[in-house]
């Protein structure tokens, strides 16, 4: 990587590191913090959530016909979501564990706290958490496609890539063939997880 590239590396991770900080003043502000993985809220501001809660005939309601129509195609798609959710999990512990490559943490990524929140109401909770669902196998499987990328082929395309998953910057040239032959050993010993002492 070029140290042009490298600051730019840099400069993201310091950023997103300013963001997060930002965030959490956010969260002091709504009155909300993090505690022990759980989310705890101010006194009284549950009851002001319960409040503000639209009931489901209300939401139905004001819902468009195209919104209740295709509800059902939006749903269906849970089983191909859930399916490539448990294919790509037995895929790293079949694949990954041959080959040594640190297993990505499923919770991590399929995180499921929004249906908890009392302002929504039941189909709102419900839509939370398809959304979160959905987002969240797509991001697990985006990660385990990178791992195995950075495995067996760590070059960037010649083409431009829309939003490329956050290894893929140091991925080699595309048409580097001496970086390759060079560096592929490297990036997949970065993957591997530590031989257990006997």
């Amino acid at each position: 990587m070029t140290a042009r590239l490298e600051a730019l590396a840099h400069e993201i991770v310091r950023l997103q590191g300013e963001l997060d900080r930002e965030i959490e003043k956010r969260r002091t502000t709504l009155g909300w913090r993090l505690k022990s993985g759980l989310v705890e809220f101010e006194e009284g501001l549950v009851a002001e959530h319960r409040r503000l809660r639209r009931g489901v005939g209300s939401f139905i309601g004001r819902s468009s016909f195209a919104t209740v129509a295709t509800a059902p195609v939006i749903y269906s798609l849970i089983i191909p979501l859930a399916l490539i959710d448990v294919w790509a999990s037995l895929y790293q512990a079949i694949c990954f564990r041959a080959y040594r490559i640190t297993r990505v943490p499923r919770s991590r990524y399929v995180v499921l706290d929004r249906g908890r929140l009392a302002y929504l109401n039941g189909i709102e909770a419900v839509n939370c958490v398809f959304c979160e669902y959905a987002n969240g196998v797509v991001a697990y499987v985006r990660e385990i496609a990178s791992r195995t990328e950075q495995y067996w082929c760590p070059i960037k395309h010649a083409l431009r890539v829309s939003d490329p998953h956050e290894r893929y910057a140091r991925f080699i040239e595309y048409g580097d063939a001496e970086g390759y032959r060079a560096r592929l050993e490297a990036f997949r010993e970065a993957l591997r997880e530590p031989v257990p002492k006997p």
